[in-house]
């Protein structure tokens, strides 16, 4: 049940936010004249996730919100996390399986780390396989799309319950930019973005950075290098373009902490680390792509290709049993190699009767090899101490797993009326998946393959209600059949589950609310509400002691989300959101000790029913600057027959600095209540979580030049 104590203080801290910020609205008023009081300076936002041509996020039948680099500089931008603090309906938990430079989002309360689809400059991060947010970089970022709810059809790897596009800037943005930050627990680093001239009509940018961050966790920590550069014909009616981009990523796992019943175990102290010595999670990937641009009459012609090399090398254990004994936990040795290529061509033009037509087809590979080898050692329950484990030398089990996907699809943007827009897409689907699996010291060598094929579709519609010069009011509704093959994470047990090759997943959804700018564009607001069936989704379990994956039968995601902010002056902004996801198992039977058990009506282990989200910025051009961010995560099972609740909690950032047009000098304060709340569920080790990261604080200095 949610908690009406914390509900209380939320409502409480959202009342004496808007409070302020009235005031300082009623300041501003009596201090400066009304004919001269300085207006907001808002910057068009446009977005392509949705139809892959620039548009109007407010136009488009889609809860879409884009997120701009003067919004990521305005609350100190840190991390995944801190960079979706305010986007609506969006929950981020920093960690996870993947290490701790990695994230789990929520979007609709599905947190998955594989059920949403992650875009870099236009290419689908992560390919045929899952999400790459390891190697994700946030420095030199243009904006960022957060469309929630199914992918578009234009996207062959679908997700079923949100997108995010990070978009970093373009080849021929101009100016140089130095930061330089250190902090918490020996954390410390540097980037470097500037243009690079090239000879003719060609531009060219260079982003360089390196970094420590360290945790509290005993032992945890990752440093790393990324490079990105972006080359491009200046804008003409014939655009090339090319990407390389560089990440090495070192990571020191953090463990999770295992829970004993209804609650989390007081003999799993909150930092321990039952990892061997030694253990590490590296993530090295090398990505280039390319594409061009044709303008032929009416007609535009994008093609965009990208391969991308994957190289995991990790060391890690788990603890299995809660107690003092020989042998209490469980370790793994693997090397993973990852391939994806990727392509899309696709064409749009102009029809009549204001019509828009994109025809278009994409191919996705994916080829995965894992080499491992697993072992037991004794591990003493403070975690304390780093223990020398015995690593088998050689990694004889092995999983090779290669996909093609291919599709083709259609969208159709029709305004029969200066007010009335309709989307209309479809898209088909062919996956073909071929999985070999060997343990030879267990005497076991199976394949297996299959092929599937879909026909998904969409339709949507958006109607301007109200419209006066800048602000406007729209009603929209949206539909969509999304599929997805299923996830695998190449841990060296999962296929003990049953099947090889999982059944695809599946899902139908509804969305649709109101959207609209206000008092010349100075508010915006956004209500949403959602439905969705969804079949097959991916869950963790455990089979002999074994982290293995299976379906989960069928499940339903329904809730409403809402969002408002307020432009009190050309520096000062408050934006407020709250969500409230129910995610509930409709038909799903799984063995727990031995006994199937039903869990019709249960709702999704990790999955909050509320998420409220507020904050208040002061970004003058020139002179101090703040801001404080609130972050609430409700009460949420831990497992998923419901016997497990953990309380709803609260997050509270803020950030003070000073700047001049040339430099700006900052600290930025996290998690301020210093909250280890669980956050995430791991996938290998049973029963244990993930916690909320330590208070951090870090000061930066950043150059424009």
């Amino acid at each position: 049940m949610f908690s009406l104590v914390a509900f209380a203080s939320v409502k409480t801290f959202i009342l004496a936010l808007l409070v302020v910020a009235v005031c300082v609205a009623t300041a501003s008023a009596q201090t400066t004249p009304v004919p001269t009081q300085k207006l907001p300076t808002l910057r068009e936002k446009v977005e392509v996730t949705a139809t892959r041509l620039p548009e109007d996020p407010n136009k488009v039948p889609a809860p879409i919100q884009v997120i701009n680099s003067d919004e990521l500089g305005e609350r100190g931008t840190l991390d995944l996390r801190s960079a979706l603090g305010l986007a609506t309906g969006v929950e981020v938990a920093p960690g996870g399986d993947a290490g701790p430079a990695s994230a789990v989002p929520d979007f609709w309360g599905l947190k998955e780390f594989d059920a949403f689809l992650l875009v870099v400059d236009g290419v689908p991060r992560g390919g045929a396989f899952n999400p790459g947010l390891t190697s994700l970089d946030l420095n030199d970022v243009e904006r960022i799309e957060v469309l929630r709810g199914p992918a578009s059809v234009t996207y062959g790897a679908t997700s079923f319950v949100g997108a995010l596009h990070v978009q970093h800037q373009d080849a021929a943005t101009k100016g140089r930019t130095l930061n330089m930050h250190g902090g918490s627990f020996g954390s410390g680093g540097g980037a470097f973005s500037t243009p690079l001239p090239l000879g003719g009509r060609w531009a060219s940018r260079l982003t360089l950075n390196g970094e420590r961050v360290g945790f509290n966790d005993d032992r945890t920590a990752y440093r790393r290098g990324h490079g990105l550069w972006r080359v491009s014909r200046k804008p003409t009616e014939r655009r090339v373009w090319f990407d390389a981009d560089m990440n090495w990523l070192d990571q020191d796992p953090a463990s999770p902490r295992a829970r004993s019943g209804a609650t989390l175990s007081p003999l799993s102290p909150v930092d321990a680390n039952y990892h061997p010595a030694g253990a590490f999670v590296n993530d090295h990937r090398l990505t280039g792509s390319g594409g061009f641009d044709r303008e032929i009459g009416g007609t535009q012609w994008f093609t965009t290709g990208s391969v991308s090399h994957d190289r995991v090398d990790l060391l890690r254990g788990f603890l299995t049993v809660l107690d003092e004994v020989p042998n209490n936990a469980h370790g793994v040795r693997e090397k993973i190699n990852l391939t994806d290529v990727y392509a899309d061509s696709h064409v749009a033009w102009k029809l009549p009767r204001s019509a828009r037509l994109v025809l278009g087809g994409d191919y996705l590979h994916g080829a995965g090899k894992a080499k491992g080898a697993d072992f037991n050692y004794t591990v003493p329950l403070s975690g304390a101490q780093a223990v020398r484990a015995d690593v088998p030398p050689q990694l004889d089990v092995t999983i090779d797993d290669k996909r093609n996907l291919f599709g083709g699809y259609g969208l159709l943007e029709w305004n029969p009326l200066d007010r009335l827009r309709f989307d209309v897409g479809l898209r088909l689907n062919v996956a073909h998946e071929s999985r070999r699996d060997a343990d030879p010291g267990a005497g076991r060598d199976d394949s297996s393959s299959r092929t599937d094929t879909h026909l998904g579709a969409s339709i949507g519609a958006i109607y301007t209600v109200w419209q006066h010069d800048q602000d406007g009011a729209r009603f929209f509704v949206d539909y969509r059949d999304t599929f997805k093959p299923a996830s695998i994470d190449f841990g060296i047990g999962e296929s003990l589950g049953g099947k090889q090759i999982l059944d695809p997943e599946t899902s139908r959804s509804v969305d649709g609310g109101i959207k609209g700018n206000f008092l010349n564009r100075r508010l915006e607001l956004e209500a949403t509400g959602f439905f969705m069936d969804f079949s097959n989704l991916v869950t963790a379990t455990s089979v002999h002691g074994v982290p293995a994956l299976i379906n989960a039968g069928e499940s339903r995601f329904k809730g409403f989300e809402t969002e408002g902010s307020v432009y009190l002056r050309s520096d000062v902004v408050a934006r407020a959101t709250y969500s409230f996801h129910d995610a509930t198992f409709t038909d799903f039977v799984q063995d727990f000790g031995g006994v199937p058990t039903q869990l019709a009506g249960k709702r999704l282990e990790m999955s909050a029913h509320h998420l409220a989200a507020v904050g208040l910025y002061y970004t003058p051009e020139r002179g101090f600057l703040g801001g404080v961010t609130m972050n609430y995560t409700g009460s949420r099972f831990l497992d998923k027959r419901n016997g497990a609740l953990a309380e709803g909690f609260a997050t509270v950032g803020v950030n003070a600095g000073y700047r001049t047009p040339r430099w700006e000098v900052r600290a930025d304060a996290l998690n301020l209540g210093d909250r280890r709340d669980p956050v995430a569920q791991s996938e290998f080790g049973d029963a244990q979580y993930y916690l909320m990261t330590n208070r951090r604080v870090d000061v930066s200095l950043t150059l424009h030049f």
